[in-house]
């Protein structure tokens, strides 16, 4: 076939068109033994384990991961590797054969962790979230006498959950309890028809189970955290308000200053867990998802996983979903009262300003009045200045023939020098005020 030319590509379309692929389940044979860890990393320690990672793969001449690996499947010879590395944890699961023959003892079962270099081992970074022992069991392993049998001997009645997958073609029962060795314990005993890939499809989603369950409780210790300073800010809320309806004018910017700290503190709170409010939800669906995917027959006599999440995780479900949603109500709140006090603010000092400017206007009116008799004044001192010159003028025009004495002159001269003094001064004021006016 010709190799015929190509458009441009898109930097990212190799990532993007393998995020299809990602983290793909293994194919499983049993029977085995499973180790599932759970490692809570911030970005330093996520780094560390691809470091350790890479620790591992050296030690057994393997050439080390890539710097941008998120998922590596390796067979170390003694045990199988599946590393995972995600947003918040680490995952790392050990995958070891048990021989068809060998019985499985419930005091001292074989487990995956035994073939696993124990030095680094212990050195994994972070801390351990969750820690899952799961064994793939037939007939040999449960001495002839069925799953039910082994898990009379390996776990907790009081806890116990199981149901049949696949059609009824294996059976999958946990007790979800932490057990001397610091390991969870899962069984599952699928039937010779179940092929390994899709034995390794339900071992996935049961391991996941456990993973996001308890990554999603991370966000319980955080809702108790929270409930206590909401319940706090609450109550300050409500007296803030009983305040503001009975507060003079004078304590009303205490008021608002008080109010504008609180709902700082409610922002604060919710900037420092809405984040992990939001992890957990998005977990608790995961968690749902894979649930539904297992799609669960009941066992006789026993709870099934479905059944067993519903009774003992919805009350911490309840509890984060609950707190996220009575801080967006309490945000909601502190802004009404606030935007209520500023109102109040804003009208009173709109009402100020209005009797400013009725203050204003009064003055300017009285300013107005003087100033007309000031005009008026100026009229009359001005007319009588010149009318003193006028007399004096005619004094002088007699001696060349004026007819009219000097007081008649001065008494005919008033009203024309009155009006043009008076209209001259009109004039100039509404030159000078006649645009503001």
């Amino acid at each position: 076939m010709p190799v015929l030319p190509q458009p441009s590509q898109h930097p990212l379309r190799a990532l993007l068109h393998n995020e299809v692929h990602a983290r793909p389940a293994e194919p499983v044979q049993g029977p085995a033994a499973i180790a599932h860890l759970v490692m809570l990393t911030d970005p330093a320690q996520r780094e560390a384990s691809r470091a350790h990672l890479a620790t591992l793969m050296h030690n057994h001449h393997r050439t080390g991961p890539d710097a941008d690996c998120t998922h590596l499947r390796m067979d170390f010879g003694a045990f199988r590797l599946r590393w995972e590395l995600h947003t918040e944890f680490v995952t790392w699961t050990f995958m070891v054969p048990m021989p068809t023959e060998a019985v499985l003892n419930a005091r001292s079962p074989q487990t995956a962790m035994e073939e696993v270099p124990q030095q680094w081992l212990k050195d994994l970074p972070g801390q351990c979230l969750s820690s899952v022992h799961l064994w793939i069991v037939k007939d040999p392993q449960c001495e002839g006498q069925g799953i039910k049998h082994l898990v009379q001997q390996m776990l907790n009645d009081d806890t116990l959950a199981g149901a049949t997958v696949h059609l009824g073609h294996t059976e999958v029962c946990t007790d979800f309890a932490i057990h001397a060795d610091g390991y969870s314990r899962i069984l599952v005993k699928p039937s010779d028809s179940v092929s390994a890939r899709r034995l390794g499809r339900l071992v996935q989603r049961v391991l996941e189970i456990e993973t996001y369950r308890m990554a999603a409780l991370l966000g319980l210790p955080a809702a108790r955290k929270a409930a206590v300073v909401l319940g706090t800010v609450e109550r300050e809320l409500a007296d803030l308000a009983k305040a503001i309806r009975e507060a003079r004018r004078d304590e009303e910017p205490l008021l608002l200053d008080r109010l504008t700290r609180l709902a700082g503190e409610v922002e604060s709170e919710y900037a420092a867990t809405h984040s992990r409010f939001s992890a957990s939800k998005a977990y608790f669906e995961l968690v749902d998802r894979r649930i539904h995917d297992l799609q669960e027959e009941r066992l006789s006599g026993l709870l099934t996983i479905r059944e067993f999440m519903e009774r003992r995780l919805s009350p911490a479900r309840s509890t984060c979903e609950w707190a996220s949603r009575r801080q967006n109500a309490l945000s909601e709140r502190v802004s009404r009262v606030s935007n209520l006090l500023r109102t109040r603010v804003e009208i009173e000092q709109q009402q100020s300003n209005q009797l400013v400017l009725e203050a204003m206007n009064h003055r300017q009116g009285m300013q107005l009045k003087l100033q007309s008799t000031v005009e008026g004044l100026s009229v009359a001192a001005i007319t009588y200045y010149i009318t003193g010159l006028i007399a004096y003028l005619s004094k002088g025009a007699q001696k060349l023939g004026w007819p009219l004495s000097p007081e008649l002159t001065a008494a005919a001269a008033i009203p024309v020098v009155a009006l043009s003094v008076w209209w001259s001064l009109r004039r100039l004021h509404h030159r000078l005020f006649g645009d503001k006016h």
